[in-house]
Formats: C-alpha cells, sequence, structure tokens
C-alpha cells in the first residue's frame, strides 16, 4: 500500500513538471492597468508580441483602465497564480497605497517579477519664461513664496510627486495646478498659464527640440541621452535628487518558481533586442530587466520614497 502510494506521488509530481515543462499552452494576457495609447500601453505591447515568440506562444495586451490603476492591479491579484496572466504596471503602483484610504488587493498579492524600464521626468518652462536655469527658478521661489506654480496631470501621477519632492527638499512654498492629464498640463505650461512643471521625455522632448519649450533639469541621477545639455536636478541643486517613471511587471503572489522563471527570461531577452533598446532610448527610457529580488528591493525604496512625500505634503486625491 506504501508503494502505492508513493508510486502515485511521484507519478503526481511527473505530471506536474511535465505541464510546466510544456507552458505555456494557451495564450498569456498581460493585463495594463492604463488606457490604450499610453506610454505604459505602448511599451507593453512591443514586449508582448516579442515575448510571444520567445516563449513559442501567444502573449496578447489587455487594458483595464480606472482607478488609477487599481482595477487592473486587483483583476491581477485575483486571478489564477499560473503564469497565464501577468501585470504590466508602472509608478503609481508605488504611490497608490499613500493615497486610497483601502485598496482593493491584499499587500501581498502580487509578487515582482522584474523592473522593465526607467525614465526620468524633464523639469520644463514656457519658453518665454525668464528662467534660465533651474536656479534662477529656485531664486525666484525663494524671493517670493506662494507665487510660483507648477502643473502636473494630477495629484497622484509622478509629475506631481516630482515636483513636490523637489518643493520640500528646498523647502520651497509654490502652488500646485492639477490638470485632468498630462497633455493639457503641458500645453498649459508652453502657453505661460503655468510657470513649471515635470514632465516626461517622451511627452516634452518634442516640444524642447522645437523650441516650444525650456528644459531646466532631468529628474534623474545621470543626464538624458535624449537631452544631454540638460543638467540633473542632482548636479544643478538637489544632491541625491532623482524621480524616475517606472514600467515592471507583475504576477498573481504564488505563481509557480520555474514558470516564473521561465517569464523572466523571455523579458530579459526581449529587453536586449536591438530593436528593442532602441525603441525605449527614443522614450527617454533606459531598459533594465532585473531579476524578481532587484525588482522587490527596488519597489521598498520606492515606497519609503512616495510615501513620505505624500505624509509631508499632505496629498490626497483630486
Amino acid at each position: 500500500m506504501k508503494s502505492l502510494k508513493k508510486y502515485l506521488l511521484a507519478a503526481c509530481a511527473c505530471v506536474a513538471l511535465a505541464a510546466h515543462a510544456a507552458f505555456p499552452e494557451r495564450p498569456i494576457t498581460i493585463v495594463v492597468p492604463y488606457a490604450p495609447g499610453g506610454a505604459a500601453d505602448a511599451v507593453a505591447r512591443v514586449i508582448a508580441s516579442r515575448m510571444g515568440t520567445r516563449l513559442g506562444g501567444s502573449v496578447i495586451v489587455d487594458n483595464k483602465a480606472g482607478a488609477s490603476g487599481t482595477i487592473g492591479e486587483a483583476y491581477v491579484a485575483k486571478a489564477q497564480a499560473d503564469g497565464y496572466t501577468m501585470l504590466y504596471d508602472a509608478t503609481p503602483y508605488s504611490i497608490n497605497p499613500h493615497l486610497f484610504p483601502k485598496m482593493p488587493y491584499a499587500a501581498n498579492a502580487l509578487q515582482p517579477l522584474s523592473l522593465v524600464l526607467l525614465a526620468p521626468n524633464v523639469l520644463i518652462v514656457p519658453a518665454s519664461s525668464p528662467f534660465k536655469t533651474v536656479n534662477d527658478l529656485i531664486a525666484k521661489a525663494k524671493a517670493e513664496p506662494g507665487r510660483l506654480n507648477f502643473a502636473s496631470g494630477g495629484s497622484g501621477t509622478v509629475q506631481r510627486l516630482a515636483a513636490e519632492l523637489f518643493r520640500q527638499k528646498l523647502g520651497l512654498d509654490m502652488v500646485h495646478v492639477p490638470y485632468k492629464g498630462g497633455g493639457p498640463a503641458i500645453a498649459d505650461t508652453m502657453g505661460g498659464q503655468v510657470d513649471f512643471m515635470f514632465g516626461t521625455v517622451a511627452a516634452t522632448y518634442p516640444l524642447v527640440s522645437s523650441g516650444k519649450l525650456r528644459a531646466l533639469a532631468v529628474s534623474a541621477p545621470e543626464r538624458s541621452r535624449r537631452l544631454p545639455d540638460v543638467p540633473t536636478v542632482a548636479e544643478a541643486a538637489i544632491s541625491g535628487y532623482e524621480a524616475y517613471e517606472w514600467n515592471g511587471m507583475f504576477l498573481p503572489a504564488g505563481t509557480p518558481a520555474d514558470i516564473a522563471s521561465k517569464l523572466q527570461k523571455a523579458l530579459a531577452e526581449v529587453l536586449q533586442e536591438d530593436e528593442v533598446r532602441q525603441r525605449l532610448a527614443d522614450l527617454g527610457a533606459q531598459p533594465i530587466g532585473s531579476t524578481p529580488a532587484e525588482f522587490a528591493t527596488f519597489l521598498k525604496k520606492e515606497d519609503a520614497k512616495w510615501g513620505e512625500v505624500v505624509r509631508k505634503g499632505n496629498i490626497k486625491l483630486d
């Protein structure tokens, strides 16, 4: 009887291993918790088609937008942990828990798979602005507290918090002007209705290069390859300052390790492809392709940083 039990257990284990070895046997879905057409959506689609090729299957993108990304996050958090549902998320993942009174899923319901990319923001002013450097802007803000204003696409956006981090580090008194999206915020900055804002390289570079906006600083520790003559905030004014837009891939917690490893390997290989790296560079982004452990460490730092900024600034959802 004991021999039969051992045989059955061994047989079940072999079946499970064989099933995992055959993965994927059906299409994989990457959930993007934001609307189609955005930066995260565009990159997810580039990644999906190439991951499908490497995995020998089909990988599709499904947009489940709303509530600052939490609708799509909750969907994946509650999905079966079998590798067939993935989450392609961005920086709001680290911001939302500090803005929402209650998240629609448990804090440990998602497991990090890989940090996909990092993209800095750019501090921009109208082309007609009297501010030629970031220190010109800082000097004006110190001389006239409460007079300068800055735009953002909303209170929970990276652009808003990048400016808030900038304000807090320097002890400045400035007025936040929220917009319903980054596009209108950039338009009013360009038109001189607001003094400055932080915007993505992808959205602002064409306007900077055409002379419609002026870039004063970038938010990464290193200068942007797209804007090599623009200093970093860290080198010009605030040592250690950094505020990234990041994209990363997650899985439902409990996904088998061998399946997670297979997915991470395929993703990392995609991010080494020359065409993919060039497309990300055109967006001002740096491909990463980290391990799950490296991504988890990164997320802890992001959570701590943005949590402190939200608390100190008493930031609430619009």
